[in-house]
């Protein structure tokens, strides 16, 4: 049985957007069942942990005696076992690969930038001076994005694991409008979220931080 490890809370900010969703919607999308491992801090800090995740963050992926860390790369593993996120051919794979990275390092290091700065410093002085330059900075790269889609459904023919990864680095903006200024993406992002495979995802990820709160009350 493959496990994914995961929080059993986080702060509602966070809620919906920590990335072992990633890899719960592709283990959806490819029909593979899969058990949640549930984590607290105290979990996260030890050392059996750290020699799964060095840098103590989620998700951890098991199955069949491996273990993999970084939600790309899991992503990518799911997807190297499923049609539905790779294509068949090779030059289709290669173009859906190359998405994922795009969507990991083109597009997720400025959104982040900004996520860090609203979520953790906005009262900061430097954040404040900072903010209007990262934010015109996202602008660009989103528009480059939106020119790249065009009129299409998704980033290639069809959709891949690179609109999946895409799809959760343009959720990082869920706590802005940034995204209205750009309709073609927001479309992109909201089509992709109907995805009964999303919704599924989700719900296994939100349904977690319910019953911890239930509990907690």
């Amino acid at each position: 049985m493959i496990t994914v490890s995961a929080f059993k809370w986080v702060p509602p900010f966070a809620q919906g957007v920590v990335r072992d969703l990633r890899v719960r919607w592709a283990l959806e999308e490819a029909g593979l069942p899969y058990e949640a491992r549930l984590i607290d801090p105290q979990v996260q800090k030890s050392a059996d942990y750290r020699a799964q995740q060095p840098f103590g963050q989620v998700p951890v992926f098991q199955e069949d005696g491996l273990t993999l860390f970084e939600s790309g790369a899991i992503v990518v593993h799911i997807a190297l076992k499923s049609e539905v996120l790779f294509p068949k051919d090779e030059a289709g794979r290669a173009r859906a690969l190359t998405w994922v990275f795009a969507a990991l390092n083109s597009v997720e290091i400025h959104l982040q930038q900004l996520a860090e700065i609203d979520l953790f410093a906005p009262e900061a002085q430097w954040a404040k001076l900072h903010r209007p330059d990262v934010e015109a900075r996202i602008h660009h790269r989103l528009g480059e994005l939106a020119t790249s889609l065009g009129s299409r459904e998704y980033l290639e023919d069809r959709f891949t694991a690179g609109d999946l990864m895409m799809t959760t680095v343009l959720r990082i903006l869920r706590h802005t409008e940034v995204l209205d200024a750009h309709p073609t993406l927001k479309a992109y992002k909201e089509r992709c979220e109907a995805r009964p495979a999303f919704q599924r995802a989700l719900t296994a990820q939100m349904d977690a931080f319910k019953q911890h709160e239930r509990r907690e009350a």
